[in-house]
């Protein structure tokens, strides 16, 4: 009779440990949402808003770096083949890759989200940089409209001058070139004193490409240069050489630093640091790159002086960095309302003042450092191609930008540039016909 009893206590124990361990077991799990990047400059500041969330909230969140940013694209690629996607990841690439994604189901429209409370979260977002992420109606990449992914920051191209240098040269360091006459001017006095112009990192082609898109914007306005791309309005017609006509005058005049046909970036940001360049031309990252390699820099930024008044000037600019969350993810809500907290106002604050880079939250702004601030102010000039809605053959642009490369260098004029990228655009178009 006790071994009977005894069997019975056995088994009951061992039913009611069964029975609860899944209990037990559920209350200790922790939600982990695994986010991909390739953001090295932002590992340390990602690992600590990852313990700020946890602690608020008891999800965990697994930031996964992958470097450099073909190895992070390749990976990323290769696990949509697969449909192992983490919950949130990045996409590196064209419109169209980004569409591609979307037409797969990858990628989670979040424009339901964005929606909710009056649309507090679309609204705390600048419009352009949303619109990076965006599929508008009868867009030509085939994807249902929607907003897809979500901006962690911001960038501008824009100009930028040391002032210390500007008052070397007799020149107002508060009042710099606002007209490309003004602009040209200086080059006699850059020559005379001995100083280098602006640098650029042209040698990498698509830098040079970036001003020449500002100004063509300038001088015929947005509706013509996509009436170009489009293939209604030849590169030959007068307005396009204009274009190229003002790197003849910037060669010519001294504004340019010698060899920027060849400099890449790298080196053009090296020679603006250590005072070597009156003038730069460069993106809103280079505020984390300059502090690192002067932090005494005396410097400001500045939108490419006017070569027109017929039209407002254009400077590429939007979402620097953005997140998609897997369409097919487990924990997709849950990845949401992370996203939601990493682009809150003081997160986004967080990371501007630890890794330098613009808040793609306008609400932020007052947390921030000047020289960063009037960066994001000139977000009303902001501009990409990613956001026209039509994209320019591959052929065409490098036809373009080599072309802008042998004007400076003076093997060729404005003219010939001009007939031989319309040459490729005829080609192109035969091609689709």
């Amino acid at each position: 009779m006790r071994k009977v009893a005894l069997l019975v206590f056995v088994l009951l124990a061992a039913s009611f440990s069964f029975g609860c361990a899944p209990k037990d077991a559920n209350k200790t799990a922790k939600t982990t949402i695994v986010v991909w990047h390739w953001m090295t400059d932002r590992e340390p500041a990602f690992q600590e808003l990852a313990k700020r969330y946890e602690a608020k909230t008891g999800v965990k969140i697994d930031f996964e770096l992958y470097a450099p940013s073909d190895a992070y694209s390749q990976k990323v690629r290769a696990a949509a083949q697969g449909s192992n996607l983490p919950d949130i990841f990045g996409i590196l690439g064209e419109k169209r890759d980004f569409a591609s994604f979307v037409r797969a189901g990858h990628i989670l429209d979040l424009t339901p989200y964005m929606q909710e409370d009056n649309a507090s979260w679309k609204n705390s977002f600048f419009e352009k940089a949303l619109a990076v992420n965006e599929f508008p109606q009868g867009n030509t990449y085939q994807a249902k409209p929607g907003i897809y992914g979500v901006p962690i920051d911001i960038m501008t191209i824009q100009m930028l001058y040391n002032k210390n240098l500007l008052k070397q040269l007799g020149l107002n360091p508060q009042r710099p070139p606002a007209t490309f006459e003004e602009f040209l001017s200086i080059g006699k006095k850059i020559k005379e004193a001995n100083m280098q112009g602006m640098v650029s990192g042209w040698g990498e082609v698509w830098m040079i490409d970036c001003l020449a898109n500002n100004y063509a914007f300038n001088i015929m306005g947005k509706d013509k240069v996509l009436a170009t791309i489009k293939g209604d309005v030849p590169y030959t017609d007068p307005d396009w050489v204009k274009v190229l006509g003002l790197f003849v005058q910037m060669r010519d005049s001294g504004v340019l630093a010698n060899g920027i046909v060849t400099m890449i970036n790298k080196t053009a940001e090296q020679l603006f640091a250590n005072e070597k360049a009156v003038f730069a031309f460069n993106g809103s990252w280079c505020v984390n790159v300059y502090k690192g390699m002067n932090p005494n820099l005396n410097y400001a930024a500045m939108l490419p002086p006017e070569a027109s008044d017929k039209f407002p000037m254009a400077i590429w600019g939007g979402a620097g960095s953005s997140f998609m969350v897997n369409g097919r993810a487990k924990n997709k809500e849950e990845a949401v309302k992370f996203l939601k907290w990493l682009t809150d106002r003081d997160q986004q604050a967080y990371l501007a003042e630890t890794t330098n880079n613009l808040p793609a939250n306008k609400n932020s702004l007052s947390k921030i450092p000047e020289i960063l601030a009037s960066f994001a102010r000139s977000m009303d000039y902001a501009t990409h191609p990613n956001v026209w809605g039509v994209s320019e053959f591959s052929a065409v642009i490098e036809a373009w930008d080599k072309g802008l490369q042998s004007i400076i260098i003076g093997e060729k004029s404005p003219e010939q540039v001009a007939a031989d990228v319309q040459k490729v655009k005829e080609r192109e178009l035969a091609k689709r016909r």
